[in-house]
């Protein structure tokens, strides 16, 4: 396979999911942009030691105002991007009826907000090399509909919407926007949950261990190459056949 652009950006890159694939795509020859709440020094020596540049922002990936200050920085260090990965997220586990609006408001602020706001602002460079690759981390919560997270599965609900619309408005640009969907994935931040709910995914999982963020990084890695151009407005459950679509 060919990986043709040059940078990619990165959402909630720090650890977990965005870490692996900010690691692959520069094993791949891809310098990387990290925008994430927390310290990223591990993804960026990570980035580095594949040979790669990389460039780390604090960004409330949720906040117009850091959105715009990560635009510029990145304008400047390497003059746009050609991959947009929109990883960043929270997860919490919440019944209806203890959920407040500020909850919900929080939620899709960070899990749905940010897709807009990073697409707003890195897109129009895609539509000026008329190439690029837009990809949405979603969630197969949203096929699944848990219960125990109504408003995290709204949030993932509206990105996969989000990626339908987006693909069809720049489709004509060379722009592909695609969602991968993982399913309960081994991190630093679901670890605990992850060991109490192993036993019950893999037995309803075709591939019955457990998810890995390589395995997200994996499939990231195929739709940025010039092998997947003529796929979009696709959602990919990543999650070892939990999900049968």
């Amino acid at each position: 396979m060919t990986i043709a652009p040059k940078t990619a950006l990165i959402t909630g890159a720090a650890s977990g999911i965005g870490q692996a694939m900010a690691s692959r795509l520069a094993r791949e020859g891809m310098n990387i942009v990290i925008a994430d709440i927390n310290d990223a020094e591990e993804t960026l020596s990570l980035v580095k030691g594949a040979g790669q540049k990389a460039l780390y922002v604090r960004c409330d990936v949720s906040s117009e105002d850091d959105v715009s200050s990560l635009e510029r920085q990145v304008r400047e260090a390497f003059g746009g991007v050609d991959v947009l990965v929109n990883n960043a997220g929270i997860y919490a586990v919440q019944s209806f009826e203890d959920m407040q609006l500020s909850d919900w408001k929080r939620m899709l602020a960070i899990n749905l907000d940010s897709v807009f706001l990073f697409s707003k602002a890195f897109c129009p460079w895609m539509k000026e090399r008329r190439w690029g690759r837009v990809v949405n981390v979603a969630s197969t919560t949203f096929q699944l509909s848990t219960p125990t997270a109504p408003h995290y599965v709204a949030s993932k609900g509206g990105v996969i919407g989000f990626t339908r619309a987006l693909a069809t408005h720049l489709g004509p640009f060379g722009i592909t926007v695609n969602a991968i969907s993982p399913g309960l994935t081994r991190t630093p931040a679901t670890e605990a949950f992850h060991d109490r709910r192993l036993a019950d995914v893999n037995a309803v999982r075709a591939i019955p261990r457990a998810a890995l963020p390589d395995d997200l990084a994996g499939a990231l890695a195929f739709l940025v190459t010039d092998d997947a151009s003529f796929i979009t407005a696709q959602t990919i459950a990543v999650d070892g056949g939990q999900v049968r679509m």
